[in-house]
């Protein structure tokens, strides 16, 4: 593994992100913020991006899910080393919290590709000596629901993160990209170093907006503020995020930066309407497609597209695949995930039966119980024909979410001695796990409230692996459905033209979930193999377009301002990939 001492510090491009997701296993993330950011530094490795990421360690991680025998949740922080999957390095910065000094220091986690160009990712600690109790706790727990704790971790992310950077010689940065509003403090930093030039702020930064929804977007009152900075800054933060009563940092980030972007282009039309009277461009979410693609189906993959890995445009040729293999080796890839369950849940799936996977993070506008709307009009349909797999964390305050997870259980419960419909919930979802989700399942649901998905990228990953979607039309689904005619998957509801879409009711929607499983999509699966079959070839085929090769090209060009290499060909504003 390449250490610190061997890292260039010719980087230009800074990625700042309050979470990204490097291992499974290394609790930096929560959910698809941190994901994306991991799948786009894995391909600005792939391609030789010179950028460098910034994050931080938590030393208690998000949390551990276990379920009880009814669905409640219960979390365990994590005590993990991360001195042993990291490399300490030598280089400590100060921040001002409380009106004391904390010492930051930071760790490295190398991102490698497989073509030997390393993209070095940066982890603020103030779990470090000379820190006092408090002062170590600051970077202890992902999403602390504490304002104060929140604040001072956005604060340490931003300005603590810049100092870093010119701390470890990286004298060359000329790209601030934010990641969501979390580090939106980091303009402050930049704005005293560039003697209050606010122009040159904005040309040196980089913003992409991820959520419609509220909670994605911090609000701190000033008065936490001024007894955080010991300093009253309200005047100039509120001309700065838009003279409101709270500091808004996703508008503070959108007021300094020169570049600013949603994640897809219905949520660039969401976000002009929460933010009217300012420029922003779309650069829809991708996958990064070697992370999420099953061993099997890339074994597959590779026997018709040699050396896929430098050219995933080879996707969009799927047609070709032998249809009897792509058949076989979807059985097989079903049946790990069926092996993992039988060790994971009380009631056992059947390998026979049409496999429906919901997987995500549980929370109200994410309608994860929609399905179970109408339990005996469920029943009737799938029985002896469907079963459903789900899993997903909530937020330790969301209550409410909390109580969809119990719900689960219930239907669950109701379905199978009623029905003896299989629904099962599998619990501690992480990469891993989603891994064998999207890929196992037979058809991938996702019906959240509209227009609530910015973007979504768990359809992508099971797209990638010849999983059809069923979805409401949002987010990359919307550009995803009309991209294959509709022949990838099924919509839930009318598109976004139709002025009636956003008032449907969930009675609505699960009506038609209820009616397409019923009338088309059971029907397709088990008596027409061959259309089913060209539905996963038309879902593999959209990989060549959602992934983030494309993704960190269009930022490249687009926002970084690079001039495109040898491996990007630059057409009409679009970049493809040339290899």
């Amino acid at each position: 593994m390449l250490r610190d001492k061997d890292i260039d510090r010719d980087r230009v491009i800074s990625y700042f992100s309050m979470e990204i997701a490097l291992e499974s296993a290394i609790p930096t993330y929560s959910g698809g913020l941190g994901v994306l950011a991991g799948d786009i530094l894995r391909s600005a490795a792939d391609l030789e991006i010179p950028i460098v990421g910034i994050t931080m360690v938590y030393d208690k991680g998000y949390f551990h899910q276990e379920l009880s025998f009814n669905g409640e949740q219960m979390e365990y922080g994590f005590e993990w080393d991360y001195s042993s999957e990291f490399e300490k390095v030598d280089k400590i910065v100060k921040v001002d919290v409380n009106g004391k000094e904390t010492k930051v220091g930071a760790w490295l986690y190398p991102i490698t590709s497989e073509i030997g160009y390393t993209v070095p990712v940066y982890l603020l600690d103030t779990n470090i000596e000379g820190n006092n109790d408090e002062q170590k706790s600051y970077t202890r727990l992902l999403y602390d629901a504490t304002p104060q704790q929140r604040f001072v971790q956005e604060l340490i992310l931003g300005v603590g993160g810049v100092r870093m950077l010119e701390a470890l010689g990286f004298k060359d940065i000329k790209i601030y990209h934010m990641n969501e509003g979390h580090s939106a403090m980091l303009t402050l930093e930049l704005l005293r170093k560039l003697n209050g030039k606010i122009d040159d702020v904005r040309n040196q930064c980089v913003f992409t907006v991820h959520t419609p929804v509220p909670a994605g977007h911090d609000r701190f009152d000033y008065d936490l503020i001024k007894c955080i900075l010991k300093r009253d800054y309200k005047d100039e933060l509120k001309e700065w995020s838009g003279a409101e009563e709270q500091l808004n940092m996703t508008k503070l980030a959108l007021n300094f930066s020169g570049f600013v972007n949603a994640v897809s282009k219905k949520h660039r039309e969401v976000t002009l309407d929460m933010f009217p009277g300012r420029k922003i461009d779309s650069i829809t979410n991708g996958v990064h497609v070697y992370t999420w693609l099953n061993p099997l189906m890339r074994e597959l993959y590779e026997k018709y597209f040699p050396a896929l890995e430098h050219n995933i445009d080879q996707l969009a040729n799927a047609t070709i695949i032998d249809s009897e293999e792509l058949w076989n080796t979807h059985k097989n890839v079903k049946g790990k995930l069926l092996e993992y369950e039988k060790s994971h849940s009380w009631l056992l799936l059947d390998e026979h039966l049409f496999t429906i996977g919901f997987a995500r993070r549980f929370t109200g506008y994410k309608r994860p119980n929609l399905i179970f709307h109408n339990l005996d009009r469920l029943g009737k349909i799938c029985s002896g024909k469907a079963q459903i797999v789900m899993a997903g964390k909530t937020h330790p305050k969301d209550y409410a979410g909390k109580e969809l997870i119990k719900n689960v259980f219930t239907a669950s419960e109701y379905l199978w001695n009623k029905y003896k419909v299989r629904a099962v919930f599998l619990e501690n979802y992480n990469m891993d796990l989603a891994k064998l989700i999207i890929s196992g399942v037979d058809l991938w649901l996702n019906n959240p409230g509209r227009y609530m998905e910015a973007s979504g990228t768990s359809g992508m990953k099971a797209a990638i692996n010849a999983v059809p979607n069923f979805s409401v039309l949002d987010g990359w689904w919307i550009e995803g459905y009309e991209m294959s005619s509709g022949k990838a998957g099924w919509a839930i509801g009318p598109g976004p033209e139709d002025p009636k879409a956003q008032a449907r009711t969930d009675e609505e929607d699960a009506n038609e979930i209820y009616e397409k499983l019923e009338k088309e999509i059971l029907p397709m699966y088990y008596d027409n193999r061959e259309e089913w079959i060209e539905r996963m070839k038309n879902a593999i085929i959209l990989g060549a377009y959602f992934n983030t090769r494309r993704v960190v090209s269009e930022y490249a060009t687009m926002a970084w301002d690079l001039q495109p290499q040898k491996r990007w060909k630059v057409m009409d504003n679009k970049v493809s990939i040339s290899y």
